[in-house]
């Protein structure tokens, strides 16, 4: 289905490059295929073209007539400048994925042409490595073979999951920042190895095939975390004191917490960034 799509990349970032490197890994994707634009930062564009061999240009010297599907990636706050850039350019049959924050497919729709096909995407940083968990929203007008096109390109970098737009929050907080948590916990997991005196690089590769394990414990057998948990937990044990340990310090807490506010906040920036954009459009 990707096959002779090109890809373009409006904004160069750190998405767009953690995006560029799954998919260029992937080998479903070829380099050729993929082409990464800005404004201005040359020095950007030439670092990625150099590293994942794609195409590197100046957003003026894009031909959007070629084509196959934008990914929006520039910062929140220029979306609107960079919409009315291409409106011109492009037209409805053409594919837009939205990887911006608070972003929502209605404003896109209403920004650009009657029919627009537009798919609102939500991955995370694993994409660099094909692990990413992803979330996709088509637009109201999506069609069908354009939300599968959507699904096949996204499978490069990871699992993809289609949600419902407003559902998108709490998928932030899940999966967009679910990455950072994990990483948390291995440092202070780490921290405790060190000091008992084991090697940083054995207790970092200890930790991260564990949680490996456990992850596809999850994934390959039909039972519930909680159940799983009680399997490795004997009574009077190892495993129960460790628990018990993070149950009296508010462990539990502190994840729901964390994903909580983690929700929240991306609730509040795409609220920041809605009331940002209709200001601007009322000067």
């Amino acid at each position: 289905m990707l096959n002779n799509k090109t890809i373009a990349f409006l904004g160069a970032g750190s998405m767009a490059e953690a995006m560029i490197s799954g998919m260029v890994k992937s080998g479903k994707v070829q380099s050729e295929q993929i082409i990464a634009t800005n404004r201005s930062n040359e020095e950007r564009l030439a670092y990625l073209q150099a590293k994942y061999g794609i195409k590197a240009m100046k957003h003026k010297n894009l031909q959007f007539d070629q084509i196959d599907i934008f990914v929006l990636a520039m910062k929140p706050k220029d979306v609107d400048k960079a919409l009315n850039d291409i409106k011109s350019h492009i037209r409805p049959n053409q594919l837009i994925l939205s990887v911006l924050a608070g972003i929502t497919t209605s404003y896109l729709e209403k920004n650009l042409h009657k029919g627009q096909q537009v798919v609102r995407v939500m991955p995370n940083t694993s994409s660099m490595i094909g692990e990413s968990a992803t979330a996709i929203s088509p637009g109201l007008e999506t069609a069908d073979e354009n939300i599968k096109l959507t699904e096949s390109m996204l499978t490069c970098i990871g699992e993809v999951f289609k949600i419902d737009e407003k559902d998108m929050d709490i998928f932030t907080g899940l999966a967009g920042s679910g990455p950072a948590y994990f990483y948390y916990l291995m440092e202070h997991m780490e921290q405790q190895g060190v000091l008992a005196g084991l090697d940083i690089a054995a207790t970092r590769q200890i930790i991260a095939q564990t949680i490996v394990g456990a992850a596809k414990m999850i994934q390959e057998q039909d039972q519930s975390p909680a159940v799983l948990r009680g399997n490795v937990t004997s009574p009077n044990g190892t495993t129960a004191a460790g628990l018990a340990a993070l149950d009296e310090n508010g462990g539990g807490n502190a994840i729901a917490q964390a994903v909580e506010h983690a929700a929240k906040r991306s609730k509040q920036i795409s609220e920041e960034i809605q009331e940002s954009l209709l200001a601007e459009a009322v000067k």
